[in-house]
């Protein structure tokens, strides 16, 4: 006596069209539904009545299987008829709902980038207009958040503070340092070529001073912050999201401000203005020391002709921007942390904005101090 085959015809699909009732029947596996596929193809639905494609008596089904279900009721939808599935047993219908989850989601994506550029700019616009608003939303409730402390100082954690204080300024002296003095030997190193033409080389401490220490101490410093720490905000302020520390604290009745926000604001607006100083001595060296070996102007000429060339003014514009440069990388890396969801890529997402929104801000403030100061004659 011959066993029965189990890849036979006994399994093999089949579909029987009566009137309206698709029946399906047998084992819709990869193995086997080539053959009804083509079957399905020729069928020649009804069109003037609903149609139901009845799965009770499909005794097996993998994601092929799914697939050919769920391709063929889409298909008939696209034709108008006004279908449905029935008699899919429990396993067999989450696996149909995945595959319709996971088809929505392609079709979705592929309409998504068949929009006109006129959408995609509308789109991009919207998103942005959406971005700035949350993040003036965010500034409105960190200056809510200060003004609380401000009237009751016991709410400020000091160690959060002295914390961010040394990761973000006393850690990052040693890169900043490095950068800036290269910096200044760069510049000098430019400019030497073309005073020395003219027999002015005394005036590259003009040079490296006024374009260190009004303009690209502060900006290159706060860029390197930016890079540092407002990218440090937003993955830790992110990953607690993730981990749901976050739901925790306001649990246990700590406002995630006060813990996570201005600890970073304050302790930014301190660590930067001293990083941007630090950073202004490292150039004029570099600087200082470029000039003796390029153009053979002592120290002493140079610090000499330092003296008359900057100005307190020149001197405390750029440390003046230094509040304004962490406050804007403080705000925008705990608010990009603040927007993760979901699991860990997103927290790398939210990071890679928050580095580029800070840096992409922090410029245009830069051009702004410019401006006013230009119209200002300072």
């Amino acid at each position: 006596m011959r066993a029965p085959d189990p890849l036979g015809r006994e399994g093999a699909p089949r579909v029987a069209l009566d009137g309206g009732v698709a029946r399906f029947s047998g084992c819709w596996t990869i193995g086997r539904v080539g053959g009804v596929e083509r079957e399905l193809a020729r069928l020649e639905w009804p069109r003037d009545r609903p149609l139901i494609l009845d799965a009770s008596r499909v005794t097996a089904l993998d994601t092929a299987g799914a697939w050919l279900l769920e391709s063929t009721r889409r298909a008939l939808a696209r034709s108008r008829h006004e279908v449905s599935v029935a008699g899919l047993r429990p396993d067999h219908e989450a696996l149909v709902a995945m595959i319709r989850a996971r088809v929505a989601d392609r079709a979705e994506s592929v309409r998504a980038r068949s929009k006109g550029a006129l959408a995609r700019v509308g789109e991009l616009a919207a998103r942005s207009i959406r971005q700035l608003l949350g993040i003036l939303g965010f500034v409105g409730e960190s200056a809510f958040a200060a003004t609380a402390v401000l009237r009751h100082p016991r709410r400020l954690r000091w160690r959060p503070v002295l914390h961010n204080i040394e990761s973000a300024g006393f850690r990052a002296l040693p890169i900043t340092g490095l950068l800036s003095f290269l910096m200044g030997v760069v510049i000098a190193y430019q400019g030497a070529t073309q005073l020395e033409r003219y027999g002015a080389n005394i005036f590259v401490a003009d040079l490296v001073g006024l374009a260190m220490l009004r303009e690209l101490s502060p900006l290159l410093t706060a860029i390197i912050v930016a890079g540092r720490s407002g990218s440090a905000y937003a993955a830790q302020i992110g990953t607690m999201k993730v981990t749901e520390e976050i739901d925790a604290l306001r649990t246990v009745g700590i406002a995630p401000f006060d813990l996570l926000v201005l600890p970073k604001l304050i302790a930014l607006t301190i660590a930067l203005p001293l990083l941007v100083v630090y950073a202004d001595a490292l150039a004029v060296m570099g600087g200082m020391m470029m000039a003796k070996t390029s153009l053979g102007v002592g120290y002493a000429d140079f610090l000499d002709r330092f003296e008359h060339a900057i100005d307190l003014p020149d001197y405390l514009v750029g440390i003046g921007k230094a509040p304004v440069f962490a406050a804007i990388i403080a705000v925008v890396g705990c608010y990009q942390g603040f927007q993760v969801s979901g699991d860990a890529e997103s927290v790398g997402r939210q990071t890679t904005v928050s580095v580029v929104q800070s840096i992409f801000l922090v410029i245009v403030a830069d051009a702004a101090f410019s401006v006013a100061f230009s119209y200002l004659g300072i």
